[in-house]
């Protein structure tokens, strides 16, 4: 029998009419398609006041930690500011450690408003890496979100598919700590297809 797998998307941004979580709802989506639960941590809904190293319970960072750690595949979404994530999702990550994210499949996402978000997806790889993640090779960057997204929808159809990948892949590798060893399809490192 095999077993369900639930995927997490924490969405980092705070602003009302967002692309990030337009995205982040989308990878859900696919991932649910997938035959996956998912739930968004939607950040605008939690008191997490900056980390204090003497008070790792501060707000809601217990249940920020509980969603997490129930998680099979966690999907970090971020908009860029000042070619980095955003705060809101750093604090998050913060009160969140190797209980959490050991051994779990992580996804990146990262929406800008300029050119493409790199610095960003570098970053939270990094910070993945060291609470012992394992982190998806496909990752999707998002420029110029002003374009990009329109009423709510991403309308930039190859983005909207490389979203939609990401959130079966969650599916795909949750659990999954390394690369697998055998591949039963072709991938073109290039394309990314």
């Amino acid at each position: 029998m095999q077993r369900t797998v639930h995927v997490v998307g924490i969405c980092g941004s705070l602003s009302g009419d967002s692309g990030t979580r337009t995205a982040t709802r989308r990878a859900l989506a696919a991932a649910e398609a997938a035959g996956a639960t998912t739930e968004l941590v939607d950040l605008r809904e939690y008191d997490l006041p900056p980390r204090d190293g003497d008070d790792a319970d501060a707000g809601d960072a217990p249940a920020v930690r509980e969603r997490v750690a129930a998680a099979d595949a966690v999907l970090l979404a971020s908009p860029v500011y000042h070619g980095s994530y955003a705060s809101p999702l750093k604090t998050a990550l913060d009160y969140c450690g190797f209980d959490e994210f050991e051994g779990t499949t992580v996804g990146l996402l990262a929406v800008a408003g300029g050119s493409h978000p790199t610095p960003a997806l570098e970053h939270m790889r990094s910070v993945a890496r060291a609470v012992g993640a394992w982190t998806l090779p496909l990752q999707v960057g998002i420029g110029n979100s002003g374009s990009t997204f329109t009423h709510g929808d991403l309308v930039d159809a190859d983005l909207a598919e490389r979203v939609d990948r990401l959130g079966e892949e969650l599916v795909a590798y949750a659990g999954v700590e390394s690369y697998p060893t055998a591949v039963t399809e072709t991938f073109d490192p290039v394309t990314g297809d």
